[in-house]
């Protein structure tokens, strides 16, 4: 019988994006054929600490929200360097064994931005999705706008402003420069975590101090009047786009609260009902933006259309939701390929890119 691979669902988190990580892992977990993986789940708490749930019976329940560990024979290092026992199990002493891949599913800073594939790496542990510059690119909003501006994307305009030029930041010149509305944004957050939407002067000094909670460096965008597409990317070396789909917003705009707490706070269409020349540069620009920003496995690109025909491209995620309703699968879905498949090929792709690197000389 062929053996079967053992794949290290690795989620939590420090994050403000904490809690969708864990909804994201319990649907991989479930989608996942239990005649071809075993499956090992590696939480990682509020505070950072590792913990091992060999059974994976944390992403079975479907509670609590947040991983929370008390016995400490569960809890975990990873250890740099090491082929064998790249994995153990602190107290007591016991390394995990042989882990074939390992699946992030880690939103945010400490897991979205190259942190953890750096670990990995180190760890000589394959781990699906991209790389430690494509996830630190994708990542950061402001080198990434960089990029794709410098590359003839077309993107909104915006401002970056460092937390030690507060004071320098005039709400009269920066509506000069973007108009209004504009979008105040954490330069390194997703799921719209610490985002404002500013119509007024009244609501320009709250939207910063909210966006500087979550990093010492915000970005300020002009609000682009158009429809809100995605379109999801696979691969390595030669990606594949998806069919775009679309979301309509009851809220103000797209925020945390529409995407996670209010039922009906959006309205999903996969596919999208676009012209098929539209939907043609959509999937050429999500490619674009993908190998430009060295992304590899999965990324969800996100754009405004605007009028029948302007695609501006928005922003890059590197490690979408992945629940069962996120777009990113909803999207494949349509397109052909379920979401057990995805979740198959973006193992296979982790592997291939794995076995590429161990071909590469490290020494003289």
């Amino acid at each position: 019988m062929k053996k079967k691979l053992r794949v290290a669902i690795l989620f939590g988190g420090q994050s403000a994006e904490h809690e969708i990580s864990l909804i994201s892992a319990r649907n991989i977990a479930a989608a996942m054929d239990r005649k071809k993986y075993q499956i090992i789940a590696i939480a990682i708490d509020k505070q950072g600490r590792w913990f091992i749930d060999e059974g994976a019976r944390l992403l079975c329940e479907s509670t609590p929200s947040r991983v929370a560990f008390r016995d400490g024979s569960k809890a975990a290092a990873v250890l740099p360097g090491s082929t064998a026992t790249p994995m153990i199990r602190l107290a007591p002493r016991r390394a995990l064994g042989r882990v074939d891949v390992v699946f992030p599913v880690l939103h945010g800073p400490f897991g979205e931005d190259g942190t953890v594939q750096g670990l990995l790496k180190l760890a000589n542990l394959p781990f699906v999705g991209a790389g430690v510059l494509g996830s630190a690119v994708g990542m950061d909003k402001d080198v990434m706008k960089r990029l794709l501006r410098d590359a003839k994307i077309p993107i909104p305009k915006f401002l970056v402003f460092e937390r030690q030029m507060l004071r320098q930041i005039n709400y009269t010149s920066v509506k000069r420069a973007l108009g209004l509305p504009l979008f105040v944004k954490p330069a390194n957050l997703g799921s719209s975590v610490g985002i404002s939407k500013v119509t007024h002067e009244k609501e320009f000094g709250r939207a910063l101090r909210e966006a500087f909670r979550y990093d010492n460096k915000v970005l300020l965008e002009e609000g682009i009047n158009g429809r809100e597409i995605e379109c999801s990317v696979l691969g390595n070396e030669k990606p594949i786009a998806s069919l775009p789909g679309e979301i309509i917003t009851r809220h103000n705009f797209y925020s945390y609260d529409a995407k996670y707490l209010d039922e009906k706070g959006a309205q999903l269409i996969v596919p999208a009902r676009l012209p098929k020349r539209v939907v043609t540069r959509i999937q050429e620009l999500a490619l674009k933006a993908f190998k430009l920003l060295c992304c590899e496995g999965m990324a969800r690109v996100d754009f405004f259309l605007r009028g029948q025909s302007e695609i501006i491209v928005n922003e890059i995620n590197t490690i979408p939701g992945f629940t069962k309703i996120s777009m990113y699968p909803k999207m494949w879905q349509a397109s052909g390929i379920s979401y057990a498949e995805l979740i198959d090929r973006l193992i296979r792709l982790a592997l291939e890119r794995s076995q590429k690197e161990k071909n590469l000389r490290t020494s003289v």
